[in-house]
């Protein structure tokens, strides 16, 4: 089965709505723009429209026929600070800020799929479109939860979509249990004693000091953590000084964590505070951490990853329907959902990897050619679990 010919015939629409949020990327709970747009054209397929929720938040609630019964569907709406290298027509007008991540196509995903739904009401319930801000590093799902996302407008399940690059056009991935890992951020400060850079042996040199850190911080990993239990630990930060000829006193290593077993998590983030502290003090200097637990790990419920595996072979086909692909070391929010409630994450093909096809990447652009199957999916998953009773 195709994407649906009425969703179809949205796609100029849809790929209309993505390029223009495209153009005017806002980072983290300062989507006032895109969060306009999306209330606006909710207001206007006429959905009951609710703003404000983790600030830039906003729902859309559509009932049919006369069943109390309700689900959630999640699109994120926030850019990342990167600058963009396209020069498309809808490229960023913003310096420093994109979309790499594709909730610009997300978003207009979810409101092909409201459009949809609201014009044929073809089902017996009550859908929640649920448009989340700041997914990237800051928690905006988290915050919806904590702010009464599901008190205000109660589900049964909630369901997730996320392109995926490198997975062929159209085609969908899904397993049950964990997804993607739990995200933790460290950053480990060295004060040491500044100098002049021609009389090094008046200072206690944090730089050196950063260097044996970093080297001894991939052995977590690489000689601490069981091969059979999965970790990730990247350092991806390195400050320190300002000028050529000064040693400064202070450097800043840091990175971030991904793990799915809370064991391994616990076991990781006490070798770093130890490494740390012990480090530094070897040379001379004093070592202090601050480690944050962002984001747990996704982790999707199984009857409703069963439920969203079946709506998307309706979609795609079986064949294009992968199940139990390995999970991911990206990590995602809409954990925080599905701590919550019963769901599941879906990622769907955006085509090949290459050329800056890839997340978070500044030549990335999200694939038009999907606006209609994502559309699709949301549709006929909405049909399928609210399908009237006879």
């Amino acid at each position: 089965m195709p994407p649906l010919d009425g969703v179809a015939a949205l796609n100029p629409d849809m790929a209309r709505w993505r390029h223009a949020i495209h153009a005017n990327p806002e980072t983290a709970f300062e989507e006032v723009r895109t969060s306009a747009l999306v209330a606006e054209q909710l207001a206007a397929f006429g959905l009951e429209v609710h703003r404000g929720l983790a600030k830039t938040g906003v729902v859309g609630t559509l009932k049919a026929g006369k069943a109390n019964r309700a689900i959630g569907l999640r699109a994120d709406m926030d850019a990342l600070h990167i600058q963009e290298i396209n020069d498309f027509a809808h490229r960023s007008t913003v310096p420093g800020k994109m979309h790499a991540c594709g909730h610009d196509g997300h978003t207009a995903m979810l409101l092909g799929a409201a459009r949809y739904l609201a014009a044929s009401k073809s089902f017996d319930g009550i859908v929640h479109f649920i448009f989340q801000p700041a997914e990237e590093n800051e928690g905006g799902g988290r915050r919806m939860v904590e702010e009464g996302l599901f008190e205000k407008f109660p589900v049964e399940a909630v369901f997730g979509l996320h392109n995926e690059p490198g997975l062929a056009l159209g085609e969908f991935s899904i397993r049950p249990g964990p997804v993607l890992a739990a995200y933790d951020i460290f950053e480990v400060t060295i004060d040491g004693r500044g100098s002049h850079a021609a009389q090094p042996h008046n200072s206690i040199d944090p730089l050196p000091i950063a260097a044996q850190l970093v080297l001894a911080l991939q052995t977590i990993v690489s000689r601490g953590t069981d091969p059979f239990d999965t970790a990730v630990l990247s350092v991806t930060q390195i400050h320190g000084g300002d000028t050529w000829n000064v040693i400064p006193a202070t450097a800043r290593v840091g990175g971030t964590v991904r793990t799915f077993d809370a064991t391994v998590q616990d076991r990781i983030e006490a070798e770093i505070g130890r490494m740390a502290r012990d480090i530094p003090a070897a040379f001379g200097a004093k070592g202090s951490l601050r480690y944050e637990r962002r984001y747990p790990a996704t982790v999707n419920h199984p009857a409703e990853t069963e439920q969203a595996a079946e709506v998307a072979a309706m979609i795609a086909g079986p064949d294009k329907v992968h199940r139990n692909r390995r999970p991911d070391m990206g990590s995602e929010d809409f954990a925080f959902m599905l701590q919550a409630r019963p769901g599941a994450f879906m990622n769907l093909g955006n085509g090949p990897g290459v050329g800056g096809c890839m997340l978070h990447n500044p030549g990335y652009d999200f694939n038009d050619g999907i606006l209609a199957t994502g559309a699709s999916y949301w549709v006929k998953l909405v049909e399928t679990l609210l399908a009237p009773k006879a």
